[in-house]
C-alpha cells in the first residue's frame, strides 16, 4: 500500500493551499503516491502526481541494504518480482514454517516418557508427575499468544522475512534448551526453553505466513489462511511418528533384577529398596497394566530406578535443530506479492465510489485499526468463543495418547497397544489438518458465521456421546465403540482445527484485512487464556477423579494383603500415592475378584466439562454482530 503522508500541510499543498516543504519522508510518499494510476471504474479513484526524476535522486535517493540481515531479511528483500506470478509456490515455504511451529500438538507423545525418566517402566518417586509432564504444551501456546499480541507491530516495522528467521531461532533454540532440561531433570529449563523460548518462535512465527498468502489470495481468504495453518495442524503428524522413532533409537533399558516373587523389597517412605549387589538401590515394580503402555519388549517385574533412559531429551534436541534449519529456509525462500498484484479474474471489492459533489469528506475505509480494536465488543465475543472452543481442543491434544491407553487397554488389550495409542495422536492430527483445510474451503463458500455456529453447537453432542461409548466398550468387549469414540474426538478436533484455520478470514470479514496479522495476535490471547485452562482443567478433573476411585478402592481391599504386596498397612497409602508406589493399575492386583476397574471412566467428568464450554461458546458467538462503522479507520479523503 502507498505510504501516504497525512500531516496537515500535505493536505493544503493536495488542495492548492500554502504550500510545504518536501522532506524525505514526502517525497517518498509522492514516489509511491504517483506510481498509482486511474482505476477503472467501480474502484476508488486516485489522482496522478509527476515529481521529476531530479527531484527523487536529490532527496530521496535509494538505499542500498547494509549488512547480511537486512540484504537477504530486510524489508528491502521482502516482494517478489512483478513478473513473478506463481502464488502457489508461496505456500510451500508458509506451510513448513506452521508444520514445524505446530509439533507441540503431539506433545502427549512425550509426556508418558517424561513421567518415567528415572524409573522408565513405571514412574519412580523421583520422576515428574502426570501434571508436570503436560505443563510444557500449555506454556508453550500460552507464549504463542502473549508473543504474537506484543509482537504484532514490531512484526509489521520489520517485515515478516526478519519475524520468521526469529521465530526459527527461538522456537529451535528453544527445543534444543527444552532438551537440555530433559537430560538434566531439571523441570525450570525444561519450562524456559521448550516453553517460554519456544512458544516465543510460535508465537513469532505464527501470523506472518497466514497475512502473507491473505496477501497472496485476496479472492479465497480462507483458502489461504486455511492452507498455511493446515501446517500448523499437521505438525504432529511429523512430530509424532518422528520423535517416537527417536525416542526408540536413543533410549537405554533399566536393569532387571528377576520378578517380583524373586526380589525381596523394603518399603521406606512409600519407596520401594532393594538390595543391588553391595548397595541398597531404590526400585520399581511393573506389572502387565504398565508394561502394556511401553513400546518395548521387556518382562514384569522388578527395576533399578535411574538406569534406564527413554531417549526423550535426545529426540526433542534432533527436532530443535531440523525445525531451526527448516525455518530459517523458508524465511528465505517467502516473499510478499509486488505492489498492484491483483490475481488474474480477481475485481477488488468496491469499498468507496466517486460523486460530483463540493465538500470533501473524511470515508471510512472498512478496516478497524489494531489500536481501536479492543473498543469494539465483536473483539470480545469472538475471543470469547475462540476460548471455549480452544480449551476443548488443546486438553484432548494434552492428553491424547496417555487417555487412549488409559481408557481402552484393559478392556481391549490386542486393540490397544502402544503403537495403536500413538496412532491415535496421528488420527488427531489429521483431523485437525483436514479441518483446517475443509472448514475454511466450507466457510469461503457457506461464510464464517454458519461456519462458527457448526463448530460452537456440533461439539456439543460429541463431547456428551463420549462416557456413552467408553461405558459400551467395558460392558461388551467390543471394538466398534472403541471407534465410535475416535470418530467423535477426531470430528471435534476438526472443528477445533477449523476455528484456528477460518479465524483470520473471520477477522478480516469484521475488522478489515488491513492490519488482520495485528489484530489476528489480539484475539490469540484467547489462545494464551485456553492453554493456561484446558490442558489443566482437564488434567485436574482427571487427578480428581483418580483420587476418588483409589478412595473408593481402598475402603474394600483387603487389608493383610494390601501390606503384603505394599510392606506397609493401608493407613500409609498417601506416601505410597506420592512416592508413585501406589496405582491404581498395582492396587487391581490385590482387590477381590470381580472388582471394576474404575480406570476407564477417569475421564468422564472432562467430557461432560467440555461439552459445557461448548455451550458457553454457541452463546457467545451467536451475540457477534457486524463492526458498527464509528469504529472504521477514515483515511481516505473523497468528494461527496
Amino acid at each position: 500500500s502507498s505510504e501516504i503522508h497525512s500531516g496537515g500541510s500535505f493536505r493544503r499543498a493536495m488542495l492548492g493551499g500554502t504550500s510545504f516543504i518536501f522532506r524525505p519522508v514526502v517525497v517518498r510518499s509522492l514516489a509511491s503516491f504517483a506510481s498509482c494510476s486511474f482505476a477503472t471504474a467501480g474502484r476508488v479513484t486516485r489522482p496522478s502526481l509527476f515529481v521529476s526524476k531530479q527531484l527523487l535522486s536529490t532527496h530521496a535517493p535509494s538505499e542500498k541494504p547494509s549488512g547480511v540481515v537486512e540484504r537477504y531479511l530486510g524489508k528491502s528483500s521482502e516482494r517478489a518480482a512483478p513478473e513473478f506470478k506463481n502464488r502457489w509456490l508461496m505456500v510451500l515455504p508458509a506451510f513448513a514454517t506452521h508444520v514445524c511451529i505446530g509439533s507441540p500438538y503431539a506433545w502427549s507423545v512425550m509426556s508418558g516418557p517424561l513421567t518415567r525418566e528415572f524409573g522408565f517402566v513405571t514412574p519412580s518417586a523421583s520422576d515428574w508427575s502426570f501434571g508436570e509432564a503436560t505443563m510444557p504444551l500449555s506454556i508453550v501456546f500460552a507464549l504463542h499468544g502473549i508473543s504474537a499480541a506484543l509482537a504484532g507491530k514490531w512484526q509489521m516495522k520489520v517485515g515478516p522475512r526478519k519475524a520468521m528467521a526469529a521465530a526459527a531461532l527461538c522456537f529451535g533454540g528453544g527445543l534444543m534448551i527444552g532438551s537440555a532440561g530433559i537430560a538434566t531433570h531439571n523441570l525450570p529449563l525444561l519450562y524456559l526453553g521448550y516453553g517460554v523460548l519456544g512458544g516465543t518462535g510460535l508465537g513469532l512465527g505464527y501470523t506472518p505466513p497466514v497475512q502473507l498468502l491473505i496477501e497472496w489470495f485476496p479472492d479465497r481468504k480462507g483458502l489461504a489462511s486455511g492452507l498455511t495453518i493446515a501446517g500448523f495442524g499437521s505438525g504432529a503428524l511429523l512430530f509424532g511418528p518422528a520423535s517416537a522413532y527417536l525416542m526408540s533409537k536413543f533410549r537405554v533399558l533399566p536393569e532387571y533384577l528377576g520378578t517380583m516373587d524373586e526380589v525381596e523389597t523394603t518399603t521406606r517412605d512409600g519407596k520401594l529398596f532393594a538390595e543391588v549387589g553391595d548397595s541398597v538401590r531404590e526400585v520399581v515394580m511393573a506389572n502387565a497394566a504398565d508394561l502394556a503402555k511401553l513400546s518395548c519388549d521387556v518382562a514384569e517385574g522388578v527395576y533399578v530406578v535411574g538406569t534406564g533412559n527413554t531417549g526423550a531429551a535426545a529426540a526433542v534436541l534432533v527436532c530443535g535443530a531440523g525445525y531451526m534449519v527448516t525455518m530459517l529456509a523458508s524465511a528465505l525462500a517467502i516473499k510478499r506479492p509486488a505492489l498492484g498484484y491483483v490475481p488474474d479474474g480477481f475485481v477488488p471489492p468496491v469499498t468507496v465510489t466517486t460523486t460530483n459533489a463540493v465538500a470533501t469528506a473524511r470515508v471510512a475505509s472498512g478496516n478497524v485499526d489494531v489500536d481501536a480494536l479492543m473498543k469494539t465488543p465483536q473483539y470480545y465475543l469472538l475471543a470469547s468463543t475462540f476460548f471455549f472452543v480452544a480449551c476443548g481442543g488443546m486438553g484432548l491434544f494434552a492428553v491424547a495418547k496417555p487417555m487412549m491407553s488409559d481408557v481402552f487397554s484393559g478392556s481391549l488389550p490386542a486393540v490397544v497397544t502402544t503403537s495403536f495409542a500413538a496412532s491415535y495422536v496421528s488420527t488427531l492430527a489429521l483431523g485437525n489438518l483436514c479441518g483446517r483445510i475443509g472448514w475454511a474451503q466450507f466457510s469461503d463458500k457457506f461464510g464464517r458465521p454458519l461456519t462458527f455456529n457448526m463448530f460452537t453447537i456440533g461439539s456439543i453432542p460429541l463431547f456428551l456421546a463420549i462416557p456413552f461409548l467408553v461405558q459400551s466398550v467395558v460392558d461388551t468387549g467390543s471394538a466398534v465403540p472403541l471407534w465410535g469414540f475416535i470418530g467423535c474426538t477426531a470430528a471435534a478436533i476438526t472443528m477445533y482445527g477449523g476455528t484456528y484455520a477460518c479465524l483470520p478470514a473471520y477477522e478480516a470479514d469484521l475488522f478489515g484485512g488491513k492490519y488482520v496479522g495485528a489484530i489476528h495476535g489480539r484475539v490469540l490471547l484467547a489462545s494464551t487464556a485456553a492453554a493456561l485452562v484446558g490442558p489443566a482443567l482437564l488434567v485436574h478433573l482427571r487427578s480428581r477423579a483418580e483420587s476418588n476411585a483409589i478412595a473408593d478402592l481402598l475402603a474394600k481391599v483387603d487389608h493383610s494383603r494390601f501390606e503384603d504386596v505394599f510392606g506397609a498397612p493401608v493407613s500409609s497409602a498417601e506416601m505410597l500415592l506420592q512416592a508413585k508406589t501406589l496405582t491404581i493399575n498395582k492396587l487391581m492386583d490385590v482387590m477381590p475378584v470381580g472388582t471394576v476397574d474404575p480406570t476407564p471412566f477417569i475421564y468422564n467428568s472432562t467430557m461432560y466439562t467440555m461439552a459445557g464450554l461448548m455451550f458457553a461458546a454457541a452463546i457467545s458467538h451467536k451475540l457477534v454482530k457486524p463492526v458498527d462503522p464509528k469504529f472504521f479507520e477514515k483515511d481516505i479523503d473523497e468528494k461527496h
